[in-house]
């Protein structure tokens, strides 16, 4: 068997290529042929007469997609090679709101969201209407967060309606929504592992003091905490509702239980692994191996 790892084209920092890396010893330990590459140094190529060629060194059985270039995985997936995540699972979760609502349809709790209207004009002023139906639905403080964005980036507290103000005007032109802040949880959240339906791993994520995100890269501490029933459950419905192979699942414990606050495809499972000491690499190969073993039977 010969896999395939593809990693961003302009990898931010040395965890990419050590993510990558991981799974690749681990898909090597198993007989499985493995080479990584930046995208860009594989390509695909749409041909005049509608259909799709790879621009790949060799065949291979399967590709761990580790990238968010929905227009890459798609082609790629056009040419028969399987991925892991699915271009389409990578493409919803790539923006936030798309996961809500795959969630929401799903009936796997959210907190409340609002949409802010795209802007295309320039020179335009933010919506104050529109901003005081916000306030008044979600109260103050709230959330504002950008639809795509990663390790906390994005992610801001709004206090008042002038700083509400000035939030939609410097991000009028860069699609964003608003939610409803959970005080209980502020500064903490759970990241669930799941991988091909089953919740694996978990860890409890605590800000740093004055900070109300708790990602491990803006400084948050993690330690390994147990999989309850409740949070298992949670986790696994929101990984099914996207058709994800493997993912981060972070849940938020409200009053009114646990919320799902987002849902990542390419999670980094670094931090993870060294709090909970599971072997987060080995059972994503695992599991990639046995599934291309077995949908090539069927």
């Amino acid at each position: 068997m010969q896999g395939l790892i593809i990693i961003n084209a302009y990898p931010n920092g040395e965890k990419f290529y050590r993510q990558a890396e991981r799974i690749g010893a681990e898909l090597q330990s198993l007989g499985v042929k493995t080479d990584i590459y930046r995208n860009g140094e594989v390509s695909a190529k749409l041909r005049s007469t509608g259909d799709v060629s790879a621009l790949l060194p060799k065949k291979y059985d399967f590709a761990v997609y580790l990238d968010k270039d929905k227009y890459l995985g798609k082609m790629l997936e056009r040419t028969g090679l399987r991925l892991f995540n699915s271009a389409s699972a990578v493409e919803t979760c790539d923006d936030k709101l798309c996961t809500y609502l795959a969630l929401q349809n799903a009936n796997v709790s959210i907190a409340e969201s609002i949409p802010a209207p795209l802007c295309y004009t320039p020179n335009a002023k933010a919506d104050e209407t529109f901003l005081t139906t916000v306030a008044d639905q979600l109260g103050f403080p709230l959330v504002m967060k950008t639809s795509y964005g990663s390790f906390g980036a994005g992610v801001q507290l709004v206090t008042g309606m002038p700083e509400l103000i000035e939030t939609e005007q410097n991000n009028l032109y860069c699609p964003h929504f608003y939610q409803r802040y959970i005080a209980e949880a502020s500064g903490r959240d759970i990241r669930v592992i799941v991988i091909g339906g089953k919740a694996v791993a978990a860890m409890e994520r605590v800000a740093q003091a004055g900070e109300f995100r708790s990602n491990i890269e803006l400084g948050g501490r993690g330690r390994a905490i147990a999989l309850s029933p409740k949070i298992s459950s949670v986790a696994e419905r929101a990984a099914q509702a996207l058709a994800l192979d493997y993912c981060g699942v972070d849940v938020l414990l409200s009053k009114d239980g646990a919320l799902i606050c987002e849902v990542n495809s390419n999670a980094f499972f670094e931090g993870l692994e060294s709090a909970t000491g599971v072997n987060v690499a080995k059972k994503y190969a695992e599991y990639v191996v046995e599934r291309v073993k077995r949908e090539k039977k069927s």
